[in-house]
């Protein structure tokens, strides 16, 4: 497909036409800035942003193919674009072009829930036979399909997609866009209710998925999708279920062995799966592959073969100093463009290395892979490459950049590689079995983890940021280890372009400066004895006292230059700040001192969620205003105004003045509770079951023998977690509950230091299971409610002992 080809797939108007180059690559993310000739930019307008302002900058970086739906400021003339109505409707129609031009079948799968590991299993059934193309991790979505589907090409002879709809419509575009041969629907859940008039609405629409499917493969279980699959013409209805003998595959299943009947025959199969929604993943992956010809064997192997799906990128501390990426499940050109621009978001540490496996199923000559594997690395700097499988060892000579090279796993495994301060990405193809390699390179601590999805950190961030003028600026707090995780968190904000963080404490800026983060810094309580980092490191003092500020400038009396400075004023919060009785003081002395530089002018508001402090609130902003009034005819610089805080952005948008606050917003807590829904929960603590016990009636559990099975015998589960690592005392015998698969259970006697027990009675639980102690359910609203404390207090009490996974996807 060429440039000029364009006008007739989109109907839209080539108003540049420079050279009529092959389009290789399609491009949606201004941020993932490639410099391949053939790349084409679609300009799409989204809720936060627009692609049309980045334009530019993909040019300068060597983008020289646009597709817009809004004028643009003129490009130089050595670059085409194309006009349209609608960017979006373009890129799914050059997609369904491009799909129009293979053959081979495709698989597309639908359903509520289960759409990507159903995808990922039948993937490695079906790659004992095919060469597969499927949608990497989640791609589902009106923009996801088309970027899957462009993945094409004659190298593979078959293709797995899934799609996703929240709406009447939506899945009429995908469909034209996968054309699947045979569809899976997996189930119908209450995901997306709230954009259709009834679930039957629901199911109508997804069945539309399989317009020109020859057949489609289904559990006859669910009775609301098969009455309306039943009337269907002209495709052949692939059931399969445990209860209808009418179904097209019958199925038993007991403890890790499936039996299934299929056109008369008989097939056995065990699994280490047990739940029911893992057999019911399973199963359509075992009908479909009996419907495309595979063997008893094969699918075996397929089961044999299946690992756990982590659909997601996940950051880890490393052993000496260094983090890790984990993205070890899968490894395919696109996907390894995915991690590796994740990769390019972090700033932690300069030197980049990864961890590479063989890439399989690619279709591609190895040379011609290989070359394409080292410009890339070259392009999203990769300083650092160990190579690990036959294939890539073979290719050693086409990389240009520091490498190592091994056989196999176990040969990296057995070497003496070291590993220091370097941001390592891991990723592989599941046979070369990389968790292994995080196993060994991850920092060793204790099972309590807390995980920071970073996706949900950058939507409430976008969220606030929605709320707000072009003009105003955002300050983040990453104070008080960032509540689960400071330079980390700084690293995501800093990509997002915030234009100011806010620690506690000057150590904490040092941290992040020496981690790379460059943004602004503010530090609310610096001392005396940190005003030498502050000027070493470029960190803004809040200043809130004459005295401090008489100490500050002594200290930098002979210095060249003085970092600038935030003044706090009080206003009614009577915590820190000059008075309004001190402000000619202050003017007085900033007069005898022109070298002194005010960065920014902020007060604090006492009671900015809560509607029965509305008038005082007014109160203290016209305090604030009225002092910030005396001040600023004395200044050379307009400073920057700063009043209120994350609840303050949504009650009081006329008080935004220059720049917001925003701090527990960012981690999923609206404290006016007006727009909860909107936030997207950012962390989930949890830990595992070290030890089952069984307790007799009448016996006691703990220190004090506080708790005691005075009913009946008890089933009691030891926790690894108590409260060194904030799970609090508080929480003891009855009071806390924590989530063990599926069910809330209580605490039993007094929380311990390193250890918890909880009641687990009638519950199918084993050693090593998870225990969620807040994330969905139970929340941590629900925790601060039994704790008698709120979100703030719970968050940045999680010991720093406990492993910070940050994940993406």
């Amino acid at each position: 497909m060429v440039f000029s080809e364009l006008d007739k797939l989109t109907g839209g108007e080539i108003i540049q036409l420079h050279q009529d180059l092959t389009i290789s690559h399609l491009v949606t993310d201004s941020r993932r800035l490639v410099n391949y000739q053939g790349a084409l930019f679609f300009a799409i307008p989204g809720e936060q942003h627009d692609g049309h302002n980045f334009i530019k900058a993909l040019y300068e970086s060597g983008v020289k193919q646009f597709v817009v739906e809004k004028p643009v400021s003129e490009l130089p003339k050595d670059c085409n674009i194309i006009r349209v109505d609608n960017t979006l409707e373009a890129l799914q129609n050059i997609a369904s072009a491009h799909r129009s031009g293979f053959f081979y079948p495709i698989i597309g799968i639908t359903g509520s829930n289960a759409k990507t590991i159903v995808k990922e299993w039948l993937a490695t059934f079906l790659e004992r036979r095919y060469h597969v193309i499927k949608s990497p991790k989640s791609y589902n979505s009106q923009l996801g399909v088309p970027l899957s589907v462009w993945q094409m090409n004659d190298n593979h002879n078959l293709g797995i997609f899934e799609a996703g709809i929240s709406k009447p419509g939506e899945m009429k575009k995908l469909e034209r866009i996968i054309k699947p041969d045979i569809g899976i629907f997996t189930n119908i859940g209450t995901a997306h209710d709230e954009g259709f008039e009834s679930r039957e609405q629901k199911i109508g629409e997804k069945i539309s998925l399989f317009k020109s499917s020859k057949a489609i493969v289904y559990c006859r279980d669910h009775s609301d999708i098969h009455d309306q699959l039943a009337v269907l013409k002209g495709v052949q209805l692939i059931s399969w279920s445990q209860k209808h003998e009418e179904a097209t595959v019958k199925c038993d299943f007991n403890k890790n062995l499936i039996k299934v009947t299929y056109q008369h025959k008989e097939y056995f199969f065990s699994t280490r799966f047990e739940d029911a929604i893992s057999i019911e993943n399973l199963l359509h992956c075992i009908t479909a592959s009996l419907v495309l010809g595979f063997s008893q064997h094969d699918i075996q192997a397929g089961i044999d073969g299946i690992q756990d799906v982590n659909m997601r990128l996940e950051m880890k501390h490393g052993i000496n100093g260094c983090y890790l990426i984990d993205d070890s499940y899968n490894n395919d050109f696109y996907g390894l463009e995915i991690a590796l621009d994740f990769v390019n978001q972090q700033n932690q540490r300069p030197q980049k290395s990864i961890i590479l496996s063989d890439i399989l199923q690619s279709g591609k000559d190895a040379s011609a892979l290989y070359y394409e594997v080292n410009e890339l690395l070259k392009r999203k700097g990769i300083t650092r490459l160990i190579g690990i499988g036959p294939t890539i060892s073979k290719s050693k000579n086409l990389f240009e950049l520091e490498t190592d090279f091994f056989e196999s796993t176990e040969e990296f495994l057995e070497s003496d590689i070291s590993f220091s301060r370097e941001m390592i990405l891991i990723k592989g193809g599941r046979k070369f079995e990389f968790e292994r390699i995080v196993r060994l390179l991850e920092q060793k601590v204790h099972r309590t983890v807390l995980e920071v999805n970073l996706d949900a950190l950058s939507h409430n961030l976008n969220f606030y940021r929605q709320k707000l003028d072009a003009s105003t600026k955002i300050m983040i707090m990453v104070k008080a280890f960032a509540y689960g995780g400071s330079y980390e968190i700084a690293n995501l904000m800093q990509y997002h372009n915030v234009d100011y963080l806010g620690v506690a404490y000057t150590d904490e800026g040092v941290l992040l400066r020496k981690n790379g983060i460059n943004t602004p810094i503010m530090v609310m309580n610096p001392t005396e004895d940190s005003f030498q980092s502050l000027e070493q490191f470029d960190l803004h003092p809040e200043i809130y006292s004459q005295e401090m500020l008489d100490n500050y400038l002594t200290f930098f009396a002979n210095k060249s230059r003085i970092p600038a400075i935030h003044i706090k004023l009080e206003s009614g919060m009577n915590r820190l700040g000059f008075k309004e009785e001190n402000i000619d003081k202050l003017i007085e002395f900033i007069w005898q001192n022109p070298a002194l530089k005010i960065a920014g002018i902020f007060t604090h508001l006492a009671g900015s969620e809560s509607s029965e402090h509305e008038e005082f609130t007014h109160g203290q902003v016209k305090k604030f205003q009225r002092m910030v009034d005396k001040i600023l005819p004395h200044l050379q610089e307009k400073p920057i105004i700063h009043v209120v805080n994350s609840a303050g952005i949504l009650k009081y948008p006329e008080y935004h003045f220059d720049m917001v606050r925003l701090g527990i917003g960012l981690y999923g807590f609206e404290s006016t509770g007006k727009n909860q829904h909107d936030l997207r929960v950012v962390s989930q603590l949890k830990t595992t079951i070290s030890q089952i016990k069984h307790v007799k009636k009448g016996q006691s559990v703990g220190y004090s023998r506080v708790g005691v099975a005075d009913k009946s015998d008890m089933k009691i589960a030891v926790l690894a977690i108590g409260y060194a690592d904030g799970f609090r005392r508080s929480l003891s015998n009855g009071i806390g509950q924590v989530n063990i698969n599926g069910h809330l259970v209580p605490v039993v006697g007094n929380v311990c230091m390193d250890m918890t027990m909880v009641d687990i009675t009638g519950i199918d639980a084993r050693e090593g299971d998870e225990a969620i102690i807040f994330g969905d359910n139970p929340t941590i609203s629900q925790l601060g409610e039994w704790m008698n404390t709120i979100p703030y207090e719970i968050l940045t009490n999680v010991s720093e002992r406990v492993k910070r996974v940050f994940y993406s996807g």
